[in-house]
């Protein structure tokens, strides 16, 4: 049965974390409080507007006894709603309050994993936005903290939630278009940088600039970082591969049970220190699982396609979608929609009869777990495995090589020119 493998994958991907060494994970402060099914969680949310605001509208039939955002404004907004939360500025000082269950993680990348560490090692379980963390390191180490401290995670790719995916899931594993050896993936989204401002204007009033740099170098304020344009900027985020990498690989990565790639090359325009590129084709290779095939994986962004898309080779033409190649078929898929291709060949075709239990919801997944159900789906042993395969295509582009990858070490073996792109060197004052 299908639920019994995604165990058995989490068992694998936890037992292999927690025996890899190299990271220091501080200790714990006591055990996380119980809370019955029938009962509410007090949470603390970081984050308050865009997706943030997203995941905290989701969550708000919960106990929310606390919010925190770098903007007093946005504070102020929040609070209107939830009026008995208590408000902070600085996740770290929020994290002192003794009645948080739970916290939900929404800040921009660079921010993800010194919130998440924060919230694991004071026994605190999270929700937290894909990806996972801004660099590899920082995924590993959150990854085998949830691990060791055994709390309820989620990373927020809430497409995984969906029913479109399970029936994709059900279709690859039925065989209906055999064994799979390649997968293509293409997003239009596009967070294109530029040159870094040079004007200087003055923070806005009640805007903590500081804290929303948080561990990332240094910079004079501009509204182009914040609070939506990050994603364009290396030092805050990973461009439109950080942004939704998480969520159209994950199907493959779900449905052909992949996990580390073995191998990383990737093309896209010259590189540019600071911004992230306006398009991007990365290729994964991933060893065999099993009796499962090698596969490799492209992905393609900017307007870049498939060759099987571009000149027309049967394949619709869709804004984004994974496209799955099998021994005696084509699968394409996307959010909402699935397709057996070619058409002609599966007229008639009876899909399998499904087999994976729909999702209570995504964030409802994770807050039955705090509670004491089954582990969520997207939890950070699988969640965290998918941002690294995710992250390692824009360490390929910006070291210019093709990448041998040591998932055990979390290293690339071939070139010490990734290193410093593996892991990021912290700000003073900030650590994981």
């Amino acid at each position: 049965m299908v639920m019994k493998h995604s165990i058995s994958r989490r068992t694998f991907l936890k037992s292999s974390l927690l025996t890899t060494a190299g990271f220091w994970l501080g200790t714990s402060s006591g055990l996380a409080r119980k809370v019955s099914a029938n009962a509410k969680l007090n949470v603390g949310v970081v984050g308050t507007i865009n997706r943030a605001g997203a995941n905290l509208n989701a969550v708000r039939g919960e106990n929310i006894v606390a919010l925190c955002d770098i903007d007093d404004r946005l504070l102020a907004a929040a609070r209107a709603r939830f009026p008995k939360a208590r408000l902070y500025t600085d996740f770290r000082r929020m994290l002192d309050q003794r009645d948080i269950d739970a916290v939900v993680v929404s800040t921009p990348d660079h921010t993800h994993a010194a919130a998440t560490m924060a919230a694991l090692k004071s026994n605190r379980h999270v929700y937290c936005e894909k990806p996972l963390a801004h660099d590899l390191f920082e995924v590993r180490a959150v990854t085998r903290a949830a691990a060791k401290h055994r709390l309820a995670t989620q990373m927020g790719t809430q497409i995984h939630a969906t029913g479109n995916y399970r029936r994709v899931v059900e279709l690859i594993e039925s065989g209906a278009i055999g064994l799979v050896s390649e997968v293509h993936v293409w997003c239009e989204r596009v967070w294109e940088g530029g040159g870094r401002p040079v004007e200087m204007p003055p923070v806005p009033q009640g805007l903590h600039w500081d804290l929303w740099l948080g561990p990332a170098p240094a910079r004079p304020y501009h509204p182009t970082y914040h609070p939506k344009g990050w994603r364009r900027w290396w030092d805050f985020g990973g461009g439109t591969l950080g942004d939704m990498g998480c969520h159209y690989i994950d199907l493959p990565f779900w449905a052909l049970k992949l996990r580390a790639p073995t191998s990383i090359e990737a093309e896209g325009p010259p590189v540019q220190s600071e911004t992230t590129p306006g398009w991007l084709i990365v290729r994964y290779q991933f060893a065999a699982r099993g009796a499962l095939p090698p596969v490799r994986l492209t992905w393609y962004n900017g307007g870049k396609l498939p060759e099987l898309v571009a000149a027309g080779g049967g394949v619709p033409n869709w804004s984004s979608g994974v496209l799955f190649i099998g021994a005696k078929g084509m699968l394409l898929a996307d959010y909402g929609r699935r397709r057996l291709l070619p058409e002609k060949d599966y007229e008639g075709f009876e899909p399998p009869a499904p087999s994976i239990p729909d999702s209570v919801g995504h964030h409802e997944e994770w807050i039955a777990a705090c509670k004491g159900g089954a582990p969520a789906l997207c939890d950070f042993s699988y969640g965290g495995p998918l941002t690294e395969a995710v992250l390692l295509g824009n360490v390929a582009y910006r070291s210019g090589r093709k990448l041998e990858w040591d998932a055990a070490a979390c290293k690339v073996t071939n070139t010490r020119e990734a290193d410093s792109l593996v892991r990021h060197p912290y700000r003073r004052g900030w650590k994981l």
